[in-house]
């Protein structure tokens, strides 16, 4: 199993091994949160949490890695020796995956000895970052594509084979049906989908064959991809295809005018009995699209997602910090203007008005409030306190949660939450 503790910054280990020349072991909590929703964003959607647990349990430091430390001439003996025995062996409480969630409230919070919870910052931010910018994009497509179906086709487009991996796992717990993803469906037993490229249509030397041939092959995953040359012209060998009766499922559509090429091929195949053969389309496809498809009527029926969604192009990171809020016992709280924090280790409590969330309440944690509790211990003394949840249950919990939201932050418009810090 390969070692993480190299996946953090220079400056981690450095402030560490100055805590343990100086004393400051105490106990700490650290805070991850987001102080701000980007405009482009009602709400987030908690992810990652799963991957970081893994990740933690993985954060050693080998041979090998000792022997880089030891050659940057930065580091003494004893911190080397600390680090060779280093294990997470603290407690860990986060707001569950899958959670819809807000500005200020932690969704990881992290509580050890100085040292030991410090050098944990990149790997914290950079799981859960990832994670939760996907998760909250996918949201956002899935409310507005009004049921139609939803896969992740971005790997290829994705900033390493990780994110790609990833973004797939968070996608399908935010609402999409599946992924292009093979290696995401193996891990994480999510449904995958896939038709042909250009490619495979311009190797034939007419494109009815390879229509019918790639229906040979698949005639029960049989989608023809009309926009290589003539689209319409394509709909058109499809229904003749069909009429001689090579199976046809569904046909994709990646290029061109959406708006006039969906009604077309639609009428086409409908005039010829073929109703239940579906549309795909996919290319350059994102929830601004998709709305202003659905607004159209247009005849489709599922959407293939990929660079924009993967890349969370409009909103593509987030202003997210993993920040000191209590040692020894006493609170910290950093004052600097647009960056100030909360001191002491925190519960959010939720609201509801009716069957709707109303605002959420940031607290001291163990503070008693009337609202429905999203802070959970998940690990205590480096032991998970209960079995984790399912990828199939925290997508019900998603579900659910986006059920619950108002109607203000629903759409693609900017809507606001009440978020009090207490």
């Amino acid at each position: 199993m390969e070692n993480l503790g190299l996946c953090t910054d220079l400056y981690e280990l450095t402030m560490a091994q100055s805590y343990l020349e100086h004393g400051k072991t105490d106990k700490a909590v650290f805070s991850l949160f987001v102080r701000d929703l980007p405009e482009e964003r009602n709400f987030l959607v908690s992810c990652g949490l799963e991957t970081l647990l893994e990740a933690l349990e993985r954060f050693r430091f080998g041979d090998s890695d000792l022997k880089y430390l030891k050659s940057l001439g930065r580091f003494k003996d004893f911190f080397l020796d600390f680090l060779r025995e280093y294990e997470f062996r603290g407690n860990l409480y986060a707001i569950p995956e899958g959670r819809i969630v807000f500005q200020k409230e932690p969704l990881v919070q992290i509580e050890g000895s100085l040292p030991e919870v410090q050098i944990l910052e990149t790997l914290v931010i950079n799981i859960v970052h990832f994670q939760t910018v996907v998760a909250s994009k996918a949201a956002r497509i899935y409310l507005v594509s009004d049921g139609k179906v939803l896969v992740d086709f971005g790997f290829r487009r994705a900033h390493g084979l990780e994110a790609g991996i990833y973004a797939a796992r968070a996608c399908y717990l935010a609402g999409f049906a599946g992924t292009s993803n093979l290696e995401a469906g193996r891990r994480f037993g999510i449904p995958v989908f896939g038709t042909v490229a250009h490619s495979y249509i311009m190797v034939f030397p007419e494109e009815e064959e390879a229509f019918k041939a790639f229906a040979e092959s698949f005639p029960k995953n049989a989608v023809f991809l009309l926009d290589t040359y003539d689209t319409v012209e394509a709909a058109r060998k499809t229904v003749k295809l069909a009429k001689e009766g090579v199976p046809v499922i569904g046909v994709r559509l990646d290029s061109g005018d959406i708006e006039s090429l969906s009604r077309e091929v639609r009428r086409i195949l409908d005039e010829a009995g073929l109703k239940d053969v579906k549309i795909i389309v996919s290319g350059g496809v994102d929830e601004y699209r998709i709305k202003t498809w659905i607004s159209k009527g247009l005849p489709i029926d599922a959407f293939g997602v990929g660079t924009k969604f993967i890349t969370s192009a409009d909103a593509p990171y987030l202003d997210m910090a993993y920040k000191l809020v209590e040692y020894a016992g006493e609170p910290k709280v950093k004052t600097s203007p647009g960056k100030a924090t909360f001191p002491y280790k925190r519960q959010v409590f939720r609201f509801y008005s009716g069957d709707l969330m109303d605002h959420d309440e940031v607290v001291r944690y163990g503070e008693p409030n009337g609202g429905v509790p999203l802070v959970r211990e998940i690990l205590r003394n480096g032991t998970l306190t209960e079995k984790l949840p399912s990828l199939e249950e925290i997508r019900e919990t998603f579900m659910e949660d986006l059920r619950r939201i108002p109607e203000r932050l629903r759409g693609l418009e900017k809507g606001t939450y009440e978020v009090i810090i207490k």
